[in-house]
């Protein structure tokens, strides 16, 4: 779908507000009741506002609305949940007739309050509607079987979100339906063995390794037990059927599931549980499986074999019961599957010899070493310290760090960029997962490396290098560190900022994007913080930002310009003194005085005089800055707009700001000219505002403020004398001329 116009999308988003709060107040409020009245309207007015007087269709999607094929310019939360609760009631399309009453509107939400169930039981949303007698609203229905295959797609979509997310080492975030999804496929043989399936596919398609796929499975069986728990449902059931999916684990996650059970004392009795659930009869599934899919058997699948049948007695009729299962599928169709299934067998039923490859002596000393080794293991004498401090050169932290300094060698040692540059893609790929994990430190030192080398004088390596930090940027590692910033201490947002950073300029762009759709305040002043640390570069985020629905976002945008702008970003900043939200205008005006050039004022100027709302805003934000800065564009404004009854209080305000900052040329000159203006017609405006003005000037106290009470009390009108003689007096004594 084409984007619409920004106009269009601001207008979409005020409609999607404005209906979710009708909605809710037709379904607490009687139909009497003023919140109706009120609230209807407004919706009139922000549909009119969309069509423009004439008719408005809007195709309804799960998560967004559409007008003529043309979505809003960026993703708002108010219109995906209007369009969920359209969706949800299976509603396709709405078009909406000119000419709509709050009555028809009242009607309308009362029909969208109800039940799904109850709309389907009475014919549809759109019999439903019929029903009313009323018109001006048209209601297309979704395909009822549209609906089915979606929702199925749906779940597909799930799952393969819920797959990656554990794959890459993320905590499992859980809402009610993907609970349900989790308990069906635990209590279903078939489910689970699809899922394990999936698993598979998703990790083939993701290069993940073999310990974060043993790691979901882990994860899986443990969110499926917290879940029945929760729900007060039986476990025995997630293992009955876990025991019976089991054939569809690879060799290598059995042997992951293994080597689990030497792990922490809960993955220890979980995956014991697992390996000890296996029966018979999955386990000739398994094998039959393993070896269909290899065409023969590997030494993977001999040794998980071996492992899970240490008794030799019981392998061969196994693998008799596999051969006929394996048979009566795909595979017993190829005319070589005795001949392959043999040697399949021998594989499986081989004892390991060496007799080959080693000398007699070599093979007694071996011989005694396995002896020795059962001995060691059997008197298991080393000291307790000792055996924690060989564990702890194994363990998962230890490996980590191996497999990271191992990343890390290679960058620096490798010199071909044929060879180098899948490196690179890995080490990416690292940095990602351990930012993920929350492991900075770690994902700051690939990021150092790759950099280095961007920037290096390896010309050879400088464009792959370049590349592959600009996919990094691309990808979803802005989405990651938003994420992390949300909940992140101090020094983790030090060290966010730090890896944005190092990563380089490439990321400003993506960040400014992850900025523009942010709603948690904090968050927003995190990731601005972020962009002003690149410098100059951190300029280009502004444009997207302006454009954002967030009022706070755009603030942001104000903050930035500020920051990189000078003379600049006035034009930008001028832009933004016309946005529809007041504190936005106030932020563009105090940066506008911050820039502080002429060319500033210029603009402050320009904005008093386009009109009374405008001027309003700039004068009162002017007023209550009291800065320094703020004295020429007050003096103009005190000077050049006329008095009315509408501008007197203004007047009076920028005379009190201009008394309280310190004494300029302007602001005596500004002051005097106030003192000595007047209209017949409205004497008591007049007198108040030059008794207002004669005490600025004695406020100020300069010599030269004082100069002009004294010329006003001898050669001004005889109002202007009387005033500045009485301020005049707060000076001390002083001789006054006829």
């Amino acid at each position: 779908m084409q984007p619409m116009s920004a106009e269009q999308s601001a207008a979409l988003a005020d409609f999607a507000r404005t209906c979710k709060a009708a909605a809710r107040a037709v379904s607490l409020y009687p139909g009497t009741h003023p919140a109706i009245a009120a609230t209807l309207e407004r919706l009139a007015v922000a549909v009119d506002k969309i069509a423009h007087g004439g008719d408005l269709t809007l195709t309804i999607h799960p998560t967004a609305l559409a007008i003529h094929d043309r979505a809003p310019v960026r993703p708002d939360p108010a219109i995906a949940e209007l369009a969920a609760l359209l969706h949800s009631r299976l509603i396709g399309e709405l078009r909406i007739q000119p000419g709509a009453s709050s009555e028809d509107w009242r009607q309308l939400l009362l029909v969208l309050a109800r039940p799904v169930e109850d709309l389907l039981a009475d014919g549809g949303p759109a019999a439903v509607w019929a029903a009313t007698g009323r018109g001006l609203f048209d209601i297309i229905e979704i395909d009822y079987a549209a609906v089915l295959k979606e929702r199925n797609s749906g779940d597909d979509a799930t799952w393969d979100r819920l797959l990656a997310s554990c794959l890459k080492g993320e905590d499992l975030t859980l809402d009610e339906h993907v609970i349900d999804m989790l308990l069906a496929a635990f209590g279903d043989e078939s489910s689970l063995g699809a899922l394990l399936d999936r698993l598979n596919d998703k990790a083939d398609e993701e290069r993940s390794s073999m310990p974060a796929r043993v790691a979901t499975v882990m994860k899986l069986v443990k969110a499926a037990i917290g879940a029945a728990e929760a729900r007060e449902l039986p476990t025995e059931q997630i293992f009955e059927t876990l025991a019976h999916a089991s054939a569809h684990f690879t060799p290598d996650m059995i042997l992951g599931l293994l080597a689990h059970r030497k792990s922490s004392a809960e993955d220890a009795q979980l995956a014991g549980r697992i390996i000890d659930g296996m029966t018979d009869s999955s386990i000739s599934s398994f094998v039959a499986r393993a070896v269909t899919a290899e065409h023969g058997a590997s030494a993977r699948l001999a040794h998980a074999f071996e492992a899970l049948v240490p008794d030799e007695a019981r392998r061969g009729p196994l693998l008799a019961q596999a051969h006929d299962e394996a048979k009566a599928g795909e595979l017993g169709q190829d005319p070589h599957f005795e001949e392959m299934w043999e040697g399949a067998t021998k594989v499986m039923l081989a004892t390991y010899s060496d007799e080959g490859w080693v000398s007699d002596d070599y093979a007694r000393e071996l011989t005694a070493a396995r002896t020795q080794a059962v001995e060691v293991e059997r008197l298991s004498d080393d000291p307790p310290e000792r055996i924690a401090e060989w564990l702890s050169t194994i363990n998962e932290r230890a490996i980590s760090e191996l497999d990271l300094s191992l990343t890390l060698d290679l960058l620096r040692i490798e010199a071909q960029p044929d060879a180098w540059t899948p490196i690179a893609a890995t080490a990416a790929r690292e940095l990602e997962q351990r930012t993920v994990a929350g492991e900075l430190s770690a994902a700051i030192q690939v990021a150092e490396s790759l950099a280095a080398t961007a920037s290096g004088d390896r010309q050879d390596l400088q464009q792959p290098a370049e590349r592959i930090l600009e996919q990094l940027a691309a990808g979803p590692l802005s989405r990651h560190v938003t994420a992390l910033l949300h909940k992140a201490s101090e020094a983790d947002c030090a060290a966010l900022a730090r890896l944005c950073h190092t990563v380089g300029p490439v990321m400003v762009n993506a960040l400014a994007e992850a900025l523009a759709v942010e709603a948690h305040v904090p968050t927003i002043r995190r990731l601005k913080d972020v962009l002003i640390g690149f410098g100059a570069a951190g300029r280009q985020a502004v444009e997207p930002l302006r454009n954002s629905t967030n009022p706070a976002v755009r603030r942001t945008a104000i903050d930035l310009l500020r920051v990189f702008g000078g003379n600049d970003a006035l034009r930008e900043l001028a832009a933004m003194l016309s946005d529809a939200d007041t504190q936005v205008k106030q932020d563009a005006i105090r940066a506008i005085v911050q820039i502080g050039t002429r060319e500033a004022y210029a603009v402050l100027e320009r904005a008093y005089a386009a009109d009374d709302r405008t001027r309003s805003v700039v004068v009162t934000e002017l007023v209550s800055l009291r800065d320094p800065k703020t004295i020429p564009p007050l003096c103009y404004a005190l000077t050049t707009s006329p008095v009315t009854g509408a501008t007197a209080a203004q007047h009076e305000a920028i005379i009190d700001a201009l008394a309280s900052l310190r004494a300029h040329p302007d602001s005596t000159a500004a002051l005097r000219a106030a003192l000595h203006r007047g209209t017949w017609w409205a004497p008591i405006r007049t007198a108040r505002l030059r008794q207002a003005a004669a005490k600025g000037l004695r406020r100020l106290g300069s010599p030269e403020a004082r100069a002009v009470l004294e010329d006003a009390a001898r050669s001004g009108g005889r109002g202007v004398r009387k005033t500045a003689a009485t301020e005049l007096a707060s000076f001390g004594s002083t001789r006054i001329g006829a």
